[in-house]
């Protein structure tokens, strides 16, 4: 059987009654190739006065990876980025040594009626990596490779696939694809990375045979599989290389060593991890301290 295990997720407030389904970190599987956290938010709908908003906040050892299948949001960091995120576009942003972000309702939609639905993942660098310069990279929707794979329409978000190769630079091997099922169409998954996992996102599908829910996690423990969509299915694929070591992860901040995540809630508490233009607002450190045990790998 292809599959080694289901993860359901459970969910999770982000503040103000804004929910998110999440699927990584789990205990029973704490990351797939390089990434670690896995939210699914939405489609929430954002109506005049909601506050949704994600006050500024820190990251170190990561980077973020934000997709929108509906809707928008600005993004804005301590490197003085400002870009709008729409659907179809990877916004990368490595936070390396320290990078401080927020995501807000645009301005243009202050006032308005409409739909936030999305992904927001992360992965964690590689260790010779984690002190990277924070940098952020918006890659545009019409710059992401797209065709045609047996009965599915392809987008290969990070990496490369099926003869296609997306133009977002990463620092480990790393694999994001969106595919779009036609009804009843079917593809085959080979060899596209040592670790897989798939994820429905509107309709249950069938990985060689056996059911996997919308909503669902399936890890994939073998490299030839064929993926099934009865009504048709929107169905995220990520993966790629194994982590090359045991992370830390606690609140917002990614570490292969323990003493760096309290050296990083120290600064934020501190306020020295940067600010972002015109915003004195912020999301403090949580009450309950970073107690280190033994690392996720």
């Amino acid at each position: 059987m292809a599959l080694a295990q289901k993860l359901d997720g459970h969910e999770k407030d982000l503040g103000g009654g804004f929910l998110v389904r999440r699927l990584l970190p789990a205990a029973r599987q704490r990351s797939v190739g390089p990434f670690i956290f896995f939210d699914h938010f939405g489609p929430a709908h954002e109506a005049p006065g909601a506050d949704h908003d994600v006050r500024p906040h820190p990251h170190i050892g990561l980077a973020t990876v934000t997709y929108l299948f509906e809707g928008a949001m600005m993004h804005r960091d301590s490197l003085g980025t400002e870009q709008l995120i729409e659907p179809g576009a990877i916004n990368w942003m490595t936070a390396g040594r320290g990078i401080v972000h927020s995501e807000r309702k645009p301005v243009h939609l202050k006032g308005k009626n409409y739909v936030n639905h999305g992904l927001q993942l992360w992965t964690a660098l590689p260790m010779q990596h984690e002190e990277a310069d924070p940098a952020f990279a918006h890659t545009p929707s019409a710059a992401i490779p797209e065709g045609r794979v047996d009965d599915a329409i392809v987008r290969v978000l990070v990496g490369e696939a099926f003869r296609m190769e997306s133009p977002v630079r990463t620092l480990s091997p790393t694999l994001y694809l969106d595919l779009r099922l036609l009804p009843g169409g079917m593809i085959e998954l080979q060899e596209l990375a040592p670790e897989l996992a798939i994820y429905p996102i509107d309709q249950d599908v069938e990985v060689d045979g056996v059911a996997v829910p919308a909503r669902v996690m399936a890890v994939l423990d073998r490299q030839d599989t064929v993926l099934r969509a009865p009504r048709g299915a929107r169905v995220m694929l990520i993966g790629g290389a194994p982590l090359d070591g045991p992370r830390h992860l606690w609140w917002n901040f990614v570490s292969s060593r323990k003493e760096r995540i309290i050296a990083a809630s120290a600064a934020w508490e501190a306020q020295r991890m940067g600010r972002i233009a015109g915003d004195l607002s912020f999301i403090p450190l949580p009450a309950t301290r970073f107690t280190p045990a033994e690392p996720m790998s």
